[in-house]
């Protein structure tokens, strides 16, 4: 009986397991998304995520911890330097993994997996800068007689447009 035993082997033996998911972690912090078997990015989700978490407070003991799981002095680097300072204020949640279809040989479901913050798609810049209104306090003094004065400009500016149309209609009569 397999009770309790979550993780999923992949068909691989241990050792196999985890160089390979060392070396798609690897990938996926250098090149920021990778194309992969959901299985796989399951899996890699799982794996890399504590490590994402662990890199938010660089320390040497943090390093050495994350060093041991990649074995890539390069990728350590880049996750400390250009990775973490992206992340530091997410509570978790740094992948996402895309559905892109069957693949053609063996039918296996493919996905794309990616870090959130490297998206430019998908990024909330343009939520984030919208303000909420609120129905205490309105607008302030000045704001108000701004809006007044330009919707007096709107107005007289179509009366005048107005007027000049009857004025050619009246002409076209005469004739």
């Amino acid at each position: 009986m397999r009770h309790g035993k979550k993780n999923n082997h992949l068909g691989r033996t241990a050792s196999h397991r985890a160089a390979m998911l060392s070396n798609m972690a690897s990938s996926l912090l250098l090149h920021k998304r990778i194309n992969t078997t959901v299985a796989k990015a399951k899996a890699l989700r799982v794996y890399i995520e504590p490590l994402l978490t662990k890199s938010k407070t660089d320390s040497t003991h943090s390093r050495r911890i994350v060093f041991s799981h990649l074995q890539n002095k390069e990728v350590v680097t880049e996750l400390f330097r250009e990775i973490a300072p992206k992340i530091a204020n997410r509570p978790g949640g740094y992948t996402r993994i895309i559905r892109t279809g069957y693949r053609l040989g063996d039918n296996a479901e493919m996905c794309l997996i990616e870090l959130v913050d490297y998206n430019e798609i998908y990024s909330n810049e343009a939520a984030k800068k919208t303000t909420r209104r609120s129905r205490r306090g309105g607008k302030k003094a000045d704001d108000v007689v701004a809006t007044e004065a330009s919707s007096e400009e709107v107005a007289n500016d179509s009366t005048e447009e107005a007027s000049a149309d009857e004025s050619s209609n009246d002409e076209v009569t005469e004739d």
